[in-house]
């Protein structure tokens, strides 16, 4: 009989500065367009998002990164390499507040593999070997870093997990995701780029995945690629920062795949109608409308999405597991699908259910 992976908690952190209606008053004085202005202001209602969080500091105590003393608010933005060493310091310390919250619900000692999933800085040593370090980690334990794959990083390194411990039934897998996606503000101008970068926000989540029968089971894993696609999503290096580009045509991509019978195989071959729950990233909430009429879900079938999405934006590779973390905080489902997408444009995920 195959050994089954688990996960049995699941711990979650954000920053404590709120940025998210600073971002949208900063957004619409950047477009000098009565019309776009408009346009912008209604889709920033519309965008089912309250709130985003940032690890930047409050400019002068209270403001946002955008005003006087604030990190964005010389002439020219911060380059690079400012970045990379404000990542380095605040990547690790997001996801060890993570840690601390999945160590309040499961016994975090002898971990024998650590997995850690993020696209929003580089550092070396790895942020991976800063955490082990931190928590004080044998020095044998094995270690995997997830680089650079975006929204869809979190199935990537969960399923991972499951693989080691499906090889190895003794291994406790510690699978971390940690963005902190507001280090990459650029000197947008476009209502397009505007809209796209009005989704992001900071967040880390830690699981804990075992062999023991508690939690969420991880089952079938699943990957597919659109064809003709890997121009919707991209994610480039630049001197400022690293500067997303999401086509606007991503929704549509997404709905019209997931209405193809071969898509559905792909991610349900029991059948759409047989999933009592869904854990869709929450990309945008033209992203989960997209998913919910492709797959032609019931009405609050994304729920717990729309509550993340709400509550803290798109975190990128994080986001995923935050609505896991709601799901096992309530009622594991019978028969669940956690899906998430990302550059390519692919879809990664896999399914799961109760013990």
């Amino acid at each position: 009989m195959a050994i089954a992976a688990y996960i049995n908690a699941i711990g979650t952190a954000v920053p404590g500065h709120d940025i998210h209606q600073p971002f949208i008053a900063w957004a619409q004085a950047q477009l000098t367009s009565d019309t776009d202005r408009a346009l912008f202001q209604r889709m920033a209602r519309r965008s089912g998002i309250s709130h985003r969080w940032s690890v930047l500091p409050k400019a002068n105590g209270t403001g946002s990164p955008v005003e006087p003393g604030g990190f964005y608010a010389s002439a020219e933005f911060p380059p690079t390499s400012t970045r990379m060493k404000f990542y380095a310091q605040a990547a690790p310390a997001l996801a060890l507040q993570a840690i601390d919250a999945l160590a309040k619900q499961v016994k975090t000692d002898g971990i024998t593999h650590l997995v850690v999933a993020s696209c929003t800085g580089f550092v070396a040593p790895g942020v991976d070997q800063v955490i082990a370090h931190a928590l004080g980690l044998s020095p044998s334990v094995e270690r995997l870093l997830v680089g650079y794959m975006g929204c869809y990083a979190a199935a990537a390194a969960l399923r991972s997990a499951r693989h080691i411990v499906r090889s190895d039934p003794g291994a406790r897998v510690l699978a971390i995701c940690v963005e902190l996606s507001s280090l990459h503000l650029q000197k947008y101008d476009r209502l397009e780029t505007l809209l796209a970068a009005l989704q992001f926000g900071d967040g880390a989540a830690a699981a804990l995945v075992t062999a023991d029968p508690a939690g969420l089971r991880i089952d079938a894993p699943f990957a597919a690629t659109l064809p003709d696609s890997q121009h919707l999503i991209q994610w480039h290096i630049g001197d400022h920062g690293f500067a997303m580009h999401l086509s606007g045509e991503v929704p549509r991509r997404i709905a019209n795949a997931l209405a193809e019978s071969e898509m559905r195989a792909i991610l349900c071959p029991e059948g759409v109608k047989e999933v009592d729950g869904w854990a869709v990233h929450a990309g945008g909430r033209s992203i989960l409308d997209a998913v919910a009429h492709g797959l032609d879900l019931p009405e609050h079938a994304l729920d717990s999405s729309r509550a993340v999405l709400d509550a803290f934006g798109n975190m990128s590779s994080a986001t995923l597991m935050f609505v896991l973390a709601g799901m096992l905080a309530d009622k594991v489902p019978r028969n669940g699908i956690a899906l998430a997408f990302g550059p390519g444009l692919a879809a990664e995920g896999f399914s799961f259910s109760s013990p």
